[in-house]
């Protein structure tokens, strides 16, 4: 068996949390080490919602498979080429956004995956691999077991099928998009609204029912947190780079303004 390792789904696999950290500022390689040192098991790049390339993306990939903390990619939506273009280039995970149903979510484990599971296509020597040349069973194998596919639940529509999208052979993780769904709910920004709790309890059963993991996006104060873990959430993102930086700028600021006031 080739040795691979996906920091996240380690975690996962032993019942632990898995903690990522969301890149949108951030382009440089060594963010990766930095975010590992930093304590987070797996980086949350997102090509939704900035203007990062893929270029820089996967660069930052590479560098994270050698730093111990698992690059995964949020593309910008469910079209095959912006999955399997990352995938290729060393993402060993991929988010999608928007899944609202198990049609959607079946031609994404489809797309992502390698035969007899999907029908993703092969590359040459991969980076994930060390651009080594292996059998090609033993290749798609490992890549199939060591690769996170997430698909984001951000609507009613979708918090009602996540039964059928957790059925789904290939999904690892449904990760609620809990602040666009509080908008879809007509309940802005109501993180704790009984109607979002409700659909925490009815996506982590459905994870549970079909051996899938559930995840948590937007939440990001800790009692908050600890609640919807309570609840089954172990796949977690954490926060964000433009976040963290700007929650030390700001205190950084007003600590030396008071100094010298």
């Amino acid at each position: 068996m080739i040795e691979l390792h996906n920091q996240a789904l380690e975690q996962l696999r032993r019942g632990q949390l898995a903690i990522g950290v969301g890149l949108r500022q951030a382009r440089t390689v060594d963010t990766a080490k930095a975010m590992r040192t930093a304590g987070f098991d797996w980086l949350f790049i997102d090509m939704e919602h900035n203007s990062m390339d893929i270029d820089t993306a996967v660069q930052i990939c590479v560098a994270a498979q050698d730093a111990g903390i698992a690059p995964i990619v949020r593309v910008p939506g469910p079209e095959p080429y912006h999955a399997t273009r990352v995938l290729d280039g060393g993402a060993q995970g991929v988010v999608v956004p928007h899944v609202d149903d198990p049609q959607t979510a079946a031609q994404i484990a489809s797309n992502c995956r390698y035969p007899p599971i999907g029908h993703r296509s092969i590359t040459g020597a991969l980076p994930h691999l060390g651009f080594e040349t292996h059998p090609l069973k033993d290749t798609t194998e490992t890549i199939n077991r060591e690769t996170l596919i997430v698909v984001m639940l951000e609507s009613p529509r979708a918090i009602e099928n996540a039964q059928a999208i957790a059925a789904i052979s290939g999904i690892d993780a449904l990760l609620i998009g809990t602040n666009d769904l509080s908008l879809e709910m007509g309940i802005p920004g109501e993180l704790e609204h009984p109607d979002i709790v409700a659909a925490y309890q009815s996506v982590v059963g459905a994870c549970n029912d079909h051996g899938k993991y559930a995840g948590m996006g937007g939440v990001y104060e800790p009692e908050l947190m600890k609640k919807y873990v309570a609840i089954g959430v172990r796949l977690i993102l954490a926060g964000n780079d433009i976040t963290f930086l700007m929650q030390s700028a700001r205190r950084q600021a007003a600590t030396v303004r008071e100094m010298l006031g």
